[in-house]
Parts: structure tokens; sequence; C-alpha cells
């Protein structure tokens, strides 16, 4: 049985889909109703700048705003065992147990990319880049970060390119509507994000893209492994590189975006990956674990039945 036919080691009735989608996916659903209802004429970047002040440290807002996810990602685990009778394995790979390989090098080959291209682009043109390092608040930094950055992104891949991924198929019958529909979402549920309010909905390109991209990496390998170690990969790095005034992760990095706002390059910056950059991911990834039948894993049929 293929991964995205998983949904069918348990009981899958539509009930079930909705009532755990709303309850895990209830941060996200709040954060863009909030967003679309209340934040017209705020400038969300400001009013995160005058919250930021009034808190102890930014480590505190980070793992504030990340402690959340572990309730939300254990709440859809108890919901994916107790109400659907799943294993967490089926939501998270086909094969027979999970390849910690696979997190381990999607993990370090966007690490790698995020930093020869940092390199890269800092050596050209250092003028809105300024060194902030701070030892103590960099070290707390990164021990908040590899401490609860895999809860959001465990909550985001088991949600998205898990749950919702092999429900959708089992629902629809396909995997293209699945892949699409997932993406969209992803890319909407960060539509609240600081920096669509100062790119504009031109960075939504790069978030459904990144949906695309990892929606792919789950279909073409069976599994959502490759995902995990991406994503966190993305995020660590977001978190303790570079930071901005108006990013949505406000952070002790190493290196801070002094530009007031987001100038041409910094949009081409965000499009350009989802262009030319995860092409050639899925390339590479490719040849590694010898994707094959591209066309019946994207949009063949999923089959639904009982076992």
């Amino acid at each position: 049985m293929n991964y995205i036919e998983q949904a069918n080691k348990g009981k899958n009735e539509l009930w079930m889909f909705i009532l755990t989608f709303i309850l895990t996916a209830g941060l996200f659903i709040y954060s863009l109703v909030f967003f679309l209802l209340f934040s017209d004429g705020i400038d969300v970047a400001q009013e995160q700048k005058k919250l930021l002040e009034l808190l102890p440290s930014k480590n505190f807002w980070l793992a504030f705003n990340l402690l959340p996810f572990a309730f939300l990602l254990g709440l859809l685990f108890l919901l994916v065992k107790k109400l659907h009778q799943r294993s967490i394995r089926s939501l998270t790979t086909s094969r027979k147990k999970v390849d910690w390989s696979r997190v381990f090098f999607s993990f370090s080959l966007i690490v790698l990319i995020t930093l020869v291209s940092f390199g890269i682009s800092y050596y050209n043109d250092p003028s809105e880049v300024i060194l902030q390092l701070d030892p103590v608040k960099f070290g707390i930094l990164i021990f908040i970060s590899l401490l609860l950055f895999p809860f959001q992104i465990g909550l985001e891949e088991y949600l998205f390119r898990g749950y919702m991924m092999q429900h959708l198929g089992v629902l629809l019958k396909n995997r293209w509507m699945p892949l699409l529909i997932t993406s969209i979402l992803f890319g909407v549920f960060h539509s609240a994000n600081p920096e669509v309010a100062e790119m504009g909905y031109t960075i939504m390109v790069f978030y459904i893209g990144t949906g695309l991209l990892l929606g792919i990496m789950t279909l073409m390998d069976e599994g959502i492994e490759l995902a995990l170690g991406f994503h966190f990969g993305n995020n660590l790095l977001a978190a303790t590189l570079v930071t901005s005034d108006w990013s949505a992760l406000q952070t002790d990095a190493v290196f801070k975006y002094t530009a007031t706002q987001a100038g041409t390059s910094t949009i081409i910056d965000v499009i350009l990956p989802v262009l030319v950059l995860y092409p050639i991911i899925l390339l590479i990834l490719s040849k590694k674990y010898n994707w094959t039948n591209w066309s019946k894993k994207l949009f063949g049929k999923v089959i639904a039945t009982s076992t």
C-alpha cells in the first residue's frame, strides 16, 4: 500500500476528518480569520515590534509562539490513534519503519544550499546586512530552536502533507487535487505573516511553491521524511541566520537585514528558489532515491478501501 492510501488502514469517515482538521488547524484558522477581519490599516511589523518591546526577550517570544505547536501535534497524534485507529507510522511513511537517514539528508541539503547562497549574497553586497551575534542570546536561541521547531514543522508536515494529503486522496480518489489543495492551504495559512504585509501577495508564490515542493517530495518518496528534514532545516536557519524588523521570526540571529522594507532584490530572492532552486532540489532527490513513475505518483488514482 502506497503512502497516500495509508488512510485506508483506519477509520476515515468524513466527520472524523473535518473534526480533526478543525481541532488541529485551529491556530492557523484563528490567525487567518483575525488577520482578515482586523488587520486592515494596521502595520503588522510595527505592531509586532511594539509587542516585543514589552516582553523579556526575543527568545521568550519565540518560545511562546512555538509552544502551542507541541500541544497541537500531540492532539493530532492522539486523534489519529484513538479516533481514526491508525498508527503514527502510517501517517509518516509507507515503509516498514521511519527512515531517519532521509530526514537527515534533506535537512543537510537545504542547510548547505542556504548557507552557500547566503555566503555568496553577503560577499557580493554586505551593505544591508549587519553582524549582531550575541553568544549568550544566540546560544539560548539555538537551544529553543532545536527543542521546539520540531513540533512546529512536525505539525505542519503531519497535518498538510500527512493527514490532509492522505484523507483528501482517499476522499477525492486522486493525487493531484490533494497536492494542489494542501499546497494552497499551506500558503493561505501563512498569509498572516508580516512578510506578506511588507512584500505584498507576491510572496504567496513562495509559500504555495514551497507547499508544492514538500507535497511532491511526499508523493514521490512515499513518506514525509524528506519534507520533515527540509522544513526543519529551512525554519532553523530562518530563525538563527538572518532576521529583520519585518520578518515573522523576530530572533537574536547571527545577522540582521537592516533595510526598513523589502526591496526588489528581496522579492526576487523568495521567488527565484521556486522557479530555479526547487526543481534542482527535486532533481537531486530523484537521482538519489531513484524516483520513477512521476505521472502515476503525482496524477494517478487513489484506491479507497477498508483493510
